[in-house]
């Protein structure tokens, strides 16, 4: 049996030097980092923002895949300057950053503090042990005067969790590779 190491221990949170060195592995934890010294976190690592879009649909969602279906997306763009303006309202938000889970981690996404003292918050699932691509959450502004927000602005932290065990069954859901 391996002797227990904070980077072995199920049930944990991941801290920066454990974060650190699954950043240095292939692949690596989280690829792409815009900021690395910026995004990368006492408890986890922050990811940015790449694409705004509305919501161009309606959605649907049955007990089958063939009765899934997403939204259409419409990307905004951000001004010369990197800036968006966005109104109250609903997008879809997509990260500049790669994630890619082994089958013993699984992550949960936060939004930054920040966002939410502005009255914003992202809205996001369970980032699955296996799962590896470009993610995406929903941003919701609450605020009545909308909100400013510039490209690669860090926007969410990724908390990562070891698992008691790996996963013999990855995630291969229809998410896997997304926006990569």
């Amino acid at each position: 049996m391996p002797p227990t190491t904070p980077d072995n221990i199920p049930g944990l949170v991941l801290g920066k030097e454990s974060l650190l060195r699954l950043l240095a592995g292939q692949p690596p934890l989280v690829e792409e980092l815009v900021a690395p010294e910026a995004q990368v976190q006492p408890n986890g690592i922050d990811l940015t923002v790449r694409e705004v879009a509305l919501l161009g649909s309606s959605g649907q969602l049955g007990d089958s895949e063939a009765e899934r279906r997403l939204s259409q997306a419409m990307p905004l763009t951000f001004d010369a300057l990197g800036w968006v303006d966005l109104p109250p309202g609903t997008y879809l938000l997509t990260f500049n950053e790669i994630v890619n889970l082994p089958q013993d981690i699984m992550a949960l996404g936060r939004t930054r503090s920040s966002l939410l003292r502005c009255g914003v918050a992202l809205h996001t699932a369970v980032w699955d042990a296996g799962y590896s691509g470009r993610s995406q959450a929903l941003l919701t502004i609450y605020n009545p005067y909308g909100f400013r927000l510039r490209h690669n602005a860090r926007v969410l932290q990724l908390v990562f969790f070891r698992l008691t065990e790996p996963t013999p069954h990855p995630y291969q859901g229809i998410y896997q590779g997304e926006n990569k």
